[in-house]
């Protein structure tokens, strides 16, 4: 490589859990550097979790701690060319990146939800991912199930 590799920032937690993992999920959620919006939207979800998810004896935080687990891939294709032909190569994903792709669902498929505000459809897709449906699980599998199909072209790994 030409350019030296930048460093990696170091991530500062949330002021209300003291959380590193919170702080990179508000980041992701931010729009327009409007942090201190993203935080009461995130908060509120929580909120909401906890006021409606009150049968699981767990706290809101491990909930969406939770939820996070069950919608991170473990594998991904990944186009690779070789002698004019395109293969979808699975590969095993970084741990960074599992938790960055996995928040980014999380709250790609919180936008896309109906409901009145963020907050509502953050919290109802953390619920639907604590158990295992909704759009950001399904990514995960299909995620899964697109690697499996590929798994003839593993040999071809980068």
């Amino acid at each position: 490589m030409r350019k030296a590799k930048p460093k990696k920032r170091i991530i500062l937690p949330d002021p209300v859990f003291g959380d590193v993992k919170v702080s990179k999920f508000v980041n992701h959620l931010m729009y327009d550097g409007k942090k201190s919006i993203s935080y009461e939207i995130f908060y509120n979800a929580l909120e909401i979790v906890g006021n409606k998810m009150q049968s699981a004896e767990k706290s809101s935080l491990e909930i969406w701690k939770e939820a996070l687990d069950k919608i991170t891939p473990q594998v991904e294709v990944k186009s690779r060319r070789i002698g004019g032909a395109t293969f979808q190569v699975p590969t095993e994903i970084r741990p960074d990146r599992k938790e960055s792709v996995s928040m980014k669902n999380m709250i790609s498929f919180a936008r896309k939800r109906g409901g009145k505000t963020m907050a509502d459809k953050l919290a109802a897709e953390i619920m639907d991912a604590f158990n295992e449906q909704g759009g950001a699980y399904k990514r995960k599998e299909d995620m899964h199930r697109m690697a499996e199909a590929n798994r003839a072209f593993a040999h071809f790994r980068f």
